[in-house]
């Protein structure tokens, strides 16, 4: 189990970076990325796989609701997927080298590898042998997580030096329909804290007083959590969190 860096615990976490399309930052933009280190904050962003195997900095499965392009990303090539123009800017879809070189360790960098299973089962790999790629040699700090837990039990392997961590949440069947009850209600259970060799969750900020949070926080988990959207939100979410992702507004940095 790789420590989280101190950072993370620190500035608070611009949530797909700091994006906000009226400023003509989209999210996971480079624009949006730079925004977020000029203000001071730490960034999360997503990775996707393309089609030839490299690691992009995208959050959706299919490109129509950022880039107004039908198709999911793997049918796409990391050329092509580069020369695609977000809405709401004029960035391309970057990849993970090109971020980690504009970031380079000026502020932490929280990496969701997205599921690629589709069922949050074993059927991974790709995606997280890109993602340790392009880390190679990386000085700053970077922390790797993803909501399927077989994910992070392949970065475990990869990136024995990095901190990795499950994104969590109570699994409503509201919001994830496409998962059968049964793994639903596994992954709300957060049985693969151990496995994964965490030392942290991100989790759902309307589900943190749940006694499995706790459990984990008395053991010496840290807790990040998502997404936060106003400052009386964040305050409550602080009650249980060590740090926010936030997204909609500007939170307030720590006092030097």
């Amino acid at each position: 189990m790789t420590k989280l860096p101190a950072a993370f615990l620190k500035a608070p976490i611009a949530h797909r970076a700091l994006h906000d399309v009226t400023a003509g930052r989209a999210e996971n933009s480079p624009a949006a990325i730079q925004a977020a280190i000029d203000a001071g904050y730490g960034i999360e962003i997503d990775l996707q796989l393309s089609k030839d195997g490299e690691a992009m900095v995208f959050h959706d499965y299919d490109m129509e609701r950022l880039a107004g392009v039908k198709g999911v990303v793997q049918t796409r090539t990391a050329a092509e997927l580069s020369q695609i123009q977000l809405l709401g800017g004029t960035d391309r879809i970057p990849t993970l080298s090109q971020v980690l070189d504009q970031v380079a360790g000026q502020v932490p960098l929280l990496i969701e590898v997205k599921d690629q299973d589709g069922q949050m089962g074993a059927n991974v790999g790709r995606l997280e042998a890109a993602t340790a790629k392009a880390l190679e040699g990386y000085q700053g700090d970077v922390a790797l997580m993803s909501f399927n837990p077989n994910s992070v039990r392949v970065l475990s392997g990869l990136c024995p030096d990095r901190a990795r961590g499950l994104t969590t949440a109570a699994y409503n069947v509201t919001e994830w329909p496409m998962l059968p009850k049964g793994t639903r209600e596994k992954l709300a259970r957060i049985p693969d804290y151990d496995a994964a060799k965490c030392s942290f969750i991100s989790h759902d900020a309307r589900d943190l007083n749940s006694a499995r949070v706790a459990e984990l926080k008395q053991r010496g988990a840290h807790v990040l959590c998502w997404t936060i959207t106003s400052a009386a939100a964040e305050a409550e979410a602080r009650k249980v969190a060590e740090n926010v992702t936030f997204e909609g507004y500007l939170a307030a940095q720590p006092a030097a």
